[in-house]
């Protein structure tokens, strides 16, 4: 395994951190951020890129990752890139062909060949395809139109010619569109699986038969995204339909399809009430917790100072985040020029809502006064993480406490900042020079990249996190 030096896992962790800082559905800064990764550390990029697709979160990194690989100068980088793509949903594949037509420049002859793969694929499984089609028939046309691919005569048939074969899906869809009967509708539903934006686009009036069985062909992923579309239907009033709905969040837990984060934005956007609100965010702390814990004491400080407004919004969603993985115990303080101690009543997020609900953003900064507490009191931490914008103006000085804390409590923590609003680097830069072990993130309000932190928060050492990206095989195609 290549060897790292001090300076090049530096500057690895910076590129980890990165992933934090751009922002989602702006491409245009994606590709030139992924091209800068990859020209300065071909061989990290590699092994981050496919790490990165089985643990990262935000999808525009992953498709970007994918389509930065499929046209890199690099063959390992380029079968990996086509491996990675076969296991993309349709609309994602779509996505990476438009990156690299237009912020690539190219389409290379081996992306092309990638993409007729994973289309013949699934033109040989009937169901497989027959399903893309329902869900994605816009994105699939699109693929066998921009890269002049020739579907086969049964894709063509249901893609283009509009003359789906009898007995394939997108002919029982028609069959459900005049179906007499809620009976019949809901007989079709369930046994075809009929995916629920399908249906609701054929079936004029949902019954409550038709909703039990939409709800009992989901997957739990499909439930959290529909959420407030069954409310608005009144699916929830239906006690049959709420159970399934109820039993399909359950399962999402558990469920390794979920992603971690979605599950709490639909929450608060859904307009739900408090009982559905509170098994959403349920599904989000547990879907987090699965990705490892921290046997690390931790102690988390929000800047509550002037205009720091950013840091308590983001501060709460770091704080359920962490009290989820955290084994060995969580402090949390909010501070200005004092420090105040934030307790919840659980790991949920409306928990620390309520717990962090009387803190407003006014006063000096003294970053310090939080770790000040923790030294008085002689809780020992192995870990801090600081939100804030490192703009201290006021003892105690947070450099000054760590070195106080570290000798009289024998233990240097290691210190993440996540940095929002306008920062500076005034602590980072006195922390660096006391050889402090430190990492910082920027933040800029994405929330669906907090999970992001997760790893950081779980590892030993930051090398350990980086080692275990580095062992990350790149896959192989087999065809070669």
């Amino acid at each position: 395994m290549q060897q790292m030096n001090v300076n090049e896992r530096d500057f690895r962790l910076e590129l980890l951190n990165s992933l934090l800082t751009t922002p989602r559905r702006r491409l245009a800064d994606l590709a030139a951020f992924h091209a800068d990764l990859i020209e300065r550390d071909p061989y990290f990029y590699g092994h981050l890129a496919v790490w990165y697709l089985a643990n990262g979160d935000v999808r525009d990194h992953k498709e970007v990752f994918v389509g930065t690989l499929l046209t890199g100068n690099d063959a390992e980088h380029r079968d990996a890139g086509f491996m990675l793509l076969q296991a993309l949903p349709p609309y994602q594949v779509a996505r990476v062909v438009d990156f690299m037509k237009r912020l690539r420049g190219k389409v290379p002859r081996s992306a092309r060949t990638a993409v007729e793969r994973y289309l013949r694929r699934r033109e040989a499984d009937p169901v497989l395809f027959d399903r893309s089609a329902l869900r994605a028939r816009k994105a699939l046309k699109h693929l066998y139109a921009s890269l002049h691919i020739k579907p086969s005569d049964r894709a063509d048939a249901i893609l283009f010619k509009e003359s789906p074969p009898e007995g394939s899906l997108p002919m029982i869809v028609r069959r459900l569109a005049n179906a007499a009967t809620p009976d019949e509708q809901a007989r079709l539903i369930a046994r075809h699986r009929i995916p629920y934006p399908v249906a609701v686009g054929a079936v004029s009036q949902l019954s409550p038969m038709v909703l039990v069985a939409l709800v009992g062909s989901m997957t739990p992923q499909e439930v959290i995204n529909t959420i407030g579309s069954l409310r608005s239907r009144g699916a929830l009033g239906y006690p049959d339909v709420k159970e399934l709905i109820d039993a399909k969040l359950a399962e999402a837990t558990t469920d390794g399809r979920v992603s971690a984060y979605k599950a709490r934005v639909a929450a608060g956007a859904a307009n739900l009430d408090d009982e559905m609100f509170a098994r959403l965010e349920r599904v989000t702390d547990r879907q987090i917790a699965r990705r490892g814990s921290t046997t690390r004491p931790t102690a988390l400080l929000v800047d509550k100072s002037g205009s720091m407004q950013m840091a308590i919004e983001t501060g709460k969603r770091i704080a359920a985040l962490v009290s989820g993985i955290a084994t060995a115990g969580l402090w949390v303080y909010a501070f200005d020029t004092m420090a105040y101690p934030v307790r919840a009543d659980g790991t949920e997020l409306s928990s620390w809502e309520r717990a962090f609900s009387r803190m407003t953003a006014g006063g000096g900064t003294s970053i310090g006064c939080g770790l000040q507490m923790l030294r008085q009191q002689r809780i020992v931490v192995e870990q801090i993480v600081v939100v804030t914008d490192e703009c201290e103006n006021s003892a105690p000085y947070f450099t000054n406490v760590y070195m106080q804390y570290a000798a009289d409590l024998g233990v240097r923590p290691s210190v993440l900042i996540v940095k929002v609003g306008q920062a500076c680097n005034q602590i980072e830069t006195q922390l660096a020079r006391q050889h402090v072990d430190l990492e910082t993130v920027t933040f800029r309000g994405d929330y669906y990249a907090l999970p992001n932190l997760v790893p950081m928060l779980t590892r030993a050492t930051r090398l350990e996190l980086l080692m275990e990206i580095v062992a990350t095989p790149l896959p192989v195609r087999p065809d070669r």
